[in-house]
């Protein structure tokens, strides 16, 4: 028997955060699920001191001192608010999830930390965060949660905007592709998932072309340019073909385009002349912290230029 999809939300009461729950009706989840929500209270000072009984009993329950933080503030009234915030998102979730097994919790700290903490120790298979809406330019220098959760963290990660929508609207997905084992297994998670009626699914492969230097004035040099572009493009046609039969069993209707230019950009053009609803891409996987802060991937950008939801997957 198949185990049940683990889902992670990021829940802090704003707007945003509602909208994220409501987008998840347009995400192709599963009827039955282990969901957990979790409110963080941002607490940077320390909590009123334990008596000498408390200490002794909290230190029992933690074998690294960054959990005793936790253990603190665990009684704390912002904790307990964070958690009565928690519980009332539940609520939402099962009404409109009543497969869904759903549980509330909190924490205390930095909500990115707290998410990616409980992340590696849950061990999810997707994590769900909504986004603030600062501009690209802030989300990507000053980071935010959701970009800080979809870095640090090693499973898939949606980050989820909800959009007005008119009632009954398919559900429209596009999904990067570039050949990658990654953009496959975003391919193969779409596959997965369960899609109402008239939903729609563009594959994408976006080719940046070689321009030939001087123009047609040394024709070696263009029929070269001209011979590696001509494979670029049997490539991406290749590409193309084969997400098509990995969506062969998909309720939804399936349709390929290949764009020219810089995917980044491309794929969030698409979405928006689209309609899109959410765009799938594999994640690049980075080395290191450094790498991913400098580089960082076309998953990232994607994720934090668009206006619709951006599900990057992630192999586990």
């Amino acid at each position: 028997m198949k185990p049940k999809m683990k889902i992670l939300i990021g829940y802090d009461g704003s707007e945003c955060a509602d909208a994220a729950l409501d987008d998840l009706a347009r995400a192709g989840l599963p009827a039955e699920a282990e969901v957990q929500l979790l409110s963080v209270s941002e607490i940077w000072l320390p909590p009123p001191p334990p008596s000498a009984y408390e200490i002794v009993e909290q230190a029992r329950e933690v074998e690294v001192p960054a959990d005793l933080k936790r253990v603190y503030a665990r009684d704390t009234k912002a904790e307990q608010e964070a958690l009565a915030l928690a519980e009332r998102a539940t609520g939402r979730l099962r009404t409109r999830f009543p497969g869904w097994s759903v549980s509330a919790t909190s924490s205390c700290g930095s909500p990115a930390w707290e998410l990616v903490f409980r992340a590696d120790q849950w061990k999810p298979n997707l994590v769900v965060v909504g986004s603030h809406g600062r501009t690209a330019v802030g989300r990507f220098v000053l980071g935010s949660v959701s970009q800080r959760v979809l870095t640090e963290t090693h499973c898939s990660v949606r980050i989820a905007r909800g959009r007005l929508e008119e009632p009954d609207t398919p559900v429209r997905i596009i999904v990067g592709l570039d050949g990658s084992p990654g953009s496959e297994a975003a391919v193969q998670e779409v596959a997965a998932r369960t899609w109402p009626s008239g939903s729609e699914v563009q594959l994408i492969v976006v080719d940046d072309p070689v321009a030939a230097p001087f123009g047609n004035l040394l024709p070696t040099v263009a029929e070269a340019v001209a011979e590696i572009n001509e494979e670029d493009r049997i490539w991406a046609e290749h590409i193309l073909k084969h997400g098509e039969e990995l969506l062969a069993g998909s309720t939804a209707k399936v349709s390929t385009t290949r764009r020219e230019g810089d995917p980044k950009k491309e794929l969030v053009k698409a979405a928006g002349e689209w309609g899109a609803d959410s765009i799938f891409v594999g994640s690049t996987g980075f080395s290191n912290r450094f790498a991913r802060f400098v580089l960082g991937s076309v998953s990232a950008a994607i994720a934090a230029r668009a206006h619709c939801s951006v599900e990057v997957i992630r192999n586990r």
